[in-house]
């Protein structure tokens, strides 16, 4: 015998099982959304490395080489420069010490010229003299160097006469 009350039990029991199945059909929906949605992000960022894989990165590599090239010629234009800059400075140090000496040069000869100036008679005609002096010194050297150079030759000369003379002499003598 059933009763009214266990067919009311039955129903609640049939309508809270038809509840929890609709409920566990909601999340499994709401799951199913979620996971379409995760899917459909993770296929936009797919099809975007897609597009960076066969498109952006070929154009990458293409700036990055370009770059690469950039680099490497502005670094041998900056040791070009480099080099310039050093054989520029180079020539104005020499510059600056050949102007250097010139001007201590007339500085040197001006000193030299106001103290003569400033010398009595006896002094300056000695100065002269001493002037004149080593000019003869000069020429007396030129003409030592000269005459070893005469004597060099002559003996040279006397040297191979002597050979020639002893060449003949055993020539006469073998002969």
């Amino acid at each position: 015998v059933v009763t009214t009350d266990d067919v009311e039990e039955s129903l609640k029991a049939i309508f809270q099982y038809v509840r929890d199945k609709e409920q566990l059909f909601k999340d499994l929906q709401s799951q199913i959304e979620e996971t379409q949605q995760r899917i459909s992000v993770k296929k936009r960022e797919r099809d975007y490395w897609l597009e960076y894989k066969n498109v952006g990165s070929k154009i990458h590599a293409d700036k990055i080489s370009s770059l690469e090239k950039d680099i490497k010629e502005v670094k041998h234009k900056l040791q070009r420069a480099k080099e310039y800059y050093r054989d520029a400075l180079n020539a104005v140090i020499e510059e600056n010490e050949s102007l250097f000496e010139r001007h201590m040069n007339l500085l040197s000869e001006q000193a030299l010229k106001s103290a003569v100036r400033y010398l009595d008679k006896n002094c300056c005609r000695e100065i002269q003299e001493n002037e004149w002096l080593k000019e003869e010194v000069k020429i007396y050297r030129k003409e030592v160097s000269d005459l070893k150079a005469s004597v060099q030759l002559l003996e040279e000369e006397n040297t191979s006469l002597v050979a020639k003379l002893i060449d003949m002499k055993l020539q006469h003598l073998i002969g």
